[in-house]
């Protein structure tokens, strides 16, 4: 591939669109600044430098360029990022396939094939049926259209001939969890299509719809293209509407989210169960910081909120809670109370902690003097994770009034517990300073430096060049090398195309990833350049010295020992 080509991709996309299209950023400074999608990040650790157009994350230590975020982010090679970007830009790739090839492309194409074959169905005579009860269920032709519901007939192997037909083998159709030895998994089901974070679809659910005696609900079993516990429904569909919106509601099930968007609400999410996964809330991370949970209002729909909630909020999520009336779910609620009740009971979605706080109540005996004081210490421990001082007063307020305690014993036991907080957090950056590695030597610090101005400072090149500077680490002295030929091959350094330069040098990458990270000025003075020039020789020097009497200790010729020793007397004086 011509280097100019890709440069010209990479120069059409702007690294801060790119990114806002996984990550919410938020500008402070002269960066952007976001969750980084690449470790368990709980603050923004991942800035985006719009001059440059790089990334990186000051946590994990990640970054790159367009190309690369693409690569992580999507789990695909470099060459399917630069496919992937040069589409997006319009500029086609000779000898590039249009498809990216993965081992499960079948799979892909096979569930793709049975999700148009169940909306087929749904349309024709046999699915009035399933037609007039989707209807009554206040889900319109357009509704059906926009979420894939299909219908699978009651024909056991209808489906099973109509992919042989396609010259798909058995053993795959069981594998996938379509068929079960040549029956057809799902049978007399209206059918909602799974897909994954990108929009496939790998999956279904299936829903009786006749007052059969079967499982209300059937799910596809786990295959190698999904597990339930990395996917989330609605999710590829909702982004462009949580970008608009900032925040994202988590639902229980589909036909909730199914259910809102019928409203106009489409900034919408389901889980595959009641808990979240990490995988889960990863993606959720990437979606927005802000999430308001919204599920069944009944008490299982509660601990989940209390359950998810928490481990949201230890993810470094913002968490709401929306509250809905008992036993209702977000579908019944709508059907019941409509959509401007529903989007009044979001806009007035209550902070986790507050609805934290008032869950400790459920079931306190206020008359026992033992469940009052576990009631008491629960909710100032609580209080002790605010960063609000209004808001604790508030709340110690409202549990004085409550419990006729006094405030002061109230303010007291909170003060406590702040404090042996603190010891904690004291302890626990205690320890992070220790394993903190010592500092750099001088050796390294005015290597790295001086390489670093090598990338933005032509005249540094060129005193490298003329000085035949030498680096005794082979990556720092292959990478100097590398941004000199690169610097006289095209004229200039741009950073982000000098890293798809490096893109198949993975231990110099490493390295200029480590070294373009610090952030320094980009402009030098000649005294401090020979300053550098002068350490790195020096070291050198004194390395090759060490070297050479190292040899001359083991050599038994007297002869060569004289002219070894010859190499380190020119070498201390210079020569």
């Amino acid at each position: 591939m011509n280097q100019n080509t890709v440069n010209e991709i990479r120069s059409k996309i702007d690294i801060v669109e790119l990114i806002s299209e996984y990550v919410p950023l938020t500008k402070k400074g002269q960066y952007y600044w976001g969750i980084c999608p690449f470790h368990n990040d709980k603050n923004p650790s991942m800035s985006v430098d719009e001059k440059r157009q790089t990334y990186t994350c000051w946590s994990c230590h990640n970054s790159g360029n367009v190309f690369n975020f693409v690569e992580q982010i999507e789990n695909i090679s470099f060459k399917e990022a630069l496919k992937k970007l040069g589409d997006k830009v319009g500029i086609q790739l000779d000898g590039y396939s249009s498809t990216i090839n993965t081992k499960y492309n079948k799979y892909y194409e096979i569930y793709d094939i049975t999700s148009k074959y169940y909306q087929l169905m749904l349309n024709t005579d046999k699915g009035e049926k399933a037609k007039e009860y989707l209807k009554n269920r206040g889900i319109d032709n357009e509704t059906i259209k926009e979420f894939g519901i299909g219908l699978a007939l009651n024909d056991k192997d209808k489906l099973v001939k109509y992919l042989k037909e396609k010259k798909y083998d058995i053993n795959t159709l069981n594998d996938l969890g379509l068929a079960n030895n040549d029956i057809d998994t799902f049978i007399n089901r209206i059918i909602f299509p799974l897909d994954d974070r990108s929009g496939r679809v790998v999956g279904f659910s299936g829903r009786i719809y006749d007052n059969s005696k079967m499982s209300k609900y059937m799910n596809t079993k786990e295959t190698p293209i999904f597990r339930k516990g990395t996917c989330l429904y609605h999710y590829n569909s909702s982004k462009e509407y949580v970008r608009e919106s900032k925040y994202v509601i988590v639902m229980e099930g589909f036909m909730d989210v199914i259910r809102a968007s019928t409203i106009g609400v489409k900034n919408t999410i389901a889980l595959m169960g009641t808990a979240l996964t990490d995988e889960q809330i990863s993606l959720i991370k990437k979606l927005s910081l802000n999430v308001y949970l919204c599920l069944d209002g009944d008490k299982p729909g509660q601990d989940a909120d209390l359950h998810n909630g928490e481990l949201l909020e230890k993810a470094g999520l913002n968490v709401k809670v929306v509250c809905l009336s008992d036993d209702e779910d977000p579908d019944s609620y709508i059907l019941k109370y409509g959509e401007g009740k529903f989007k009044s009971l979001v806009m007035g979605a209550v902070n986790f902690s507050d609805f934290k706080i008032n869950s400790l109540k459920t079931n306190v005996n206020f008359e026992s003097d033992i469940e009052l004081a576990k009631y008491v210490n629960n909710v100032i421990k609580e209080v002790s994770e605010l960063k609000d001082e209004i808001r604790c007063e508030i709340i110690l307020k409202k549990l004085a009034n409550e419990t006729n305690l006094s405030y002061n014993t109230l303010e007291k036991k909170l003060n406590e517990y702040k404090s042996l907080d603190e010891e904690g957090k004291k302890k626990s950056l205690d320890n992070l300073l220790k394993k903190k590695d010592a500092k750099k030597d001088k050796y390294i610090k005015a290597s790295e430096e001086f390489i670093y101005y090598m990338l933005f400072n032509p005249k540094v090149i060129k005193v490298y060049d003329s000085k035949k500077l030498y680096f005794i680490d082979s990556n720092y002295r292959n990478l100097a090398a590398e941004i000199s030929y690169y610097y006289h091959e095209y004229g200039d350094i741009n950073i982000a195309d000098f890293y798809t330069y490096l893109n198949d040098k993975k231990e110099l990458l490493d390295v200029f990833n480590q070294i373009q990270a610090l952030n320094m000025d980009e402009e030098i003075s000649d005294v401090t350049i020979m300053e550098y020039v002068k350490v790195i020789s020096d070291y050198s020097m004194r390395q090759e010295i060490k070297r050479l009497e190292e040899m001359m200790r083991k050599e038994p010729d007297e002869l060569e020992k004289i002219k070894i020793l010859e190499k380190i007397r020119k070498l201390r004086i210079g020569e």
